[in-house]
């Protein structure tokens, strides 16, 4: 009954107050009925993960506690020998374990631990798995009715979206999400919402979300939400150019080593410090993200390391490792990294006066960002683009076809190759009414059939 309890108490509020009574479950259980205890166990770290810098200690107890209990080689169990090694030995002792434990969640059974999955996919830097796992679950969740798991696998994946550059599919998850979430009482995770927010640029409406996640926080005792927001800060302001804003920012939220959040953060805190002026400060942040992606060795963090050695000049070959962040990005699913990437390299190619070189890095960017919707770095990428000679023409599109959230959901799962009746299965409607509102969809887009919805959904 003390575990139910402490479980409850995790799933409505993941804060510092559900850390202590689930770990003292775990050690009630850890005698009496092992497996159960590690279950228990990748609870309370979980539990302490997502209140991070507000745990008081809880993390670095659990994690010692749980390693007293015999491993298993079931995912979470994986997980938890992971995130154990994770606090109590350092990042490179856990890469293994977290990576292996990524590569064992090939059954739908295990999509419940997407919540952990999640952050971990970002902390080892493996974006195969991530987009995979996200993929993979809002299938699963729509096929069975999951609506337990339907809110948040609609949120991850919404997140991997917004970094693949696909902005508005990202915000018609959410939409899905939050309405499920108001029917259901299950609130939704921020942290998809916020890195959107961050990345569209719209200053006003961003700050605000922000802020509203600084002041939950700290009631529910969520610390880890602390990291996101400042991280979310410091992209909106590293994307409007507020680079003094974004450094104080980022060297906040990087003041605690957030599950996943602290290496996004680090490379916001080089570029911010390298447009501040503080190039100790971001020689430093580079040096640290270095033990992480050297660790990690997947392209993701190659092509990131590469960045933070360009900005900061470390490697006495600028050139030659923007050069590689773009070629690590090109014809994977990053686009939004990708895009930063050549606005970087744009930037410095500018600095030193190759206008001509710069143009065609500065161009792609900008062209990127504008289709993204990503609308600070879209018009720092125009400043720059104007700064080389060259005339930024605003796009001057039609009146929007306007979708309604059901037919754009009806939509996105015609163009991911779902029948009528699948559709229907997934949004409890009829194959019928199904086709009623595709002729209305393609009636809006001025199409005639589902060979042309996928690239009529791009161009809108």
């Amino acid at each position: 009954m003390t575990r139910l309890r402490a479980q409850v108490a995790f799933a409505l509020n993941p804060g510092n107050a559900a850390g202590p009574p689930l770990l003292a479950a775990a050690r009630r259980l850890a005698e009496l009925d092992p497996p159960t205890a590690r279950t228990t166990y990748l609870s309370a770290v979980g539990a302490a993960v997502h209140a991070g810098r507000l745990a008081d200690g809880d993390l670095r107890r659990a994690a010692e506690a749980a390693r007293g209990v015999p491993a298993g080689d079931e995912p979470a169990d994986l997980f938890l020998t992971g995130l154990t090694a994770w606090t109590l030995d350092g990042y490179a002792s856990a890469v293994p374990h977290l990576r292996r434990a990524l590569e064992t969640m090939t059954a739908d059974e295990n999509l419940h631990l997407l919540w952990l999955a999640g952050p971990v996919a970002h902390e080892v830097w493996d974006d195969a798995a991530w987009f995979r796992l996200t993929e993979r679950a809002v299938g699963f969740a729509r096929a069975t009715g999951a609506l337990s798991l339907l809110p948040t696998a609609l949120s991850f994946r919404s997140g991997a979206l917004v970094f693949a550059g696909r902005f508005a599919d990202a915000a018609g998850l959410l939409d899905e999400a939050d309405a499920l979430g108001q029917a259901t009482g299950m609130a939704m995770h921020p942290s998809a919402s916020l890195t959107l927010a961050a990345h569209r640029g719209r200053e006003l409406p961003a700050m605000e979300l922000i802020d509203a996640t600084v002041k939950d926080a700290d009631a529910r005792g969520e610390g880890r939400l602390l990291g996101l927001a400042g991280y979310a800060r410091a992209v909106l302001s590293n994307g409007l150019g507020h680079y003094p804003g974004a450094l104080k920012a980022a060297r906040q939220a990087a003041e605690y080593e957030d599950l996943a959040v602290y290496n996004w953060t680090l490379g916001e805190l080089v570029e911010a410090a390298v447009r501040a002026g503080e190039a100790e400060v971001a020689a430093e942040a580079s040096e640290r993200l270095a033990e992480r992606t050297g660790a990690a060795g997947t392209g993701w963090a190659f092509g990131v390391q590469a960045l933070a050695d360009a900005l900061t000049g470390a490697s006495g070959k600028i050139e030659d490792r923007y050069r590689e962040a773009v070629e690590r990005f090109t014809g994977g699913q990053l686009g939004l990294q990708l895009a930063r990437a050549r606005l970087l390299y744009g930037e410095w190619l500018r600095r030193e006066n190759r206008r001509a070189d710069a143009r065609t890095q500065l161009r792609a960017a900008h062209e990127a960002f504008v289709t993204m919707g990503a609308e600070g770095f879209a018009e720092r990428a125009g400043r720059e683009l104007f700064a080389t000679g060259e005339t930024v023409r605003k796009r001057t599109l039609g009146e929007p076809v306007e979708l309604t959230p059901q037919e754009a959901q009806i939509a996105r799962l015609a163009v991911a190759g779902r029948t009528n009746p699948e559709i229907g299965a997934a949004l409890f409607l009829s194959p019928r009414t199904v086709e009623w509102h595709l002729r209305k969809v393609f009636t809006k887009l001025g199409i005639g059939s589902r060979r042309e919805l996928a690239a009529a959904l791009r161009d809108r």
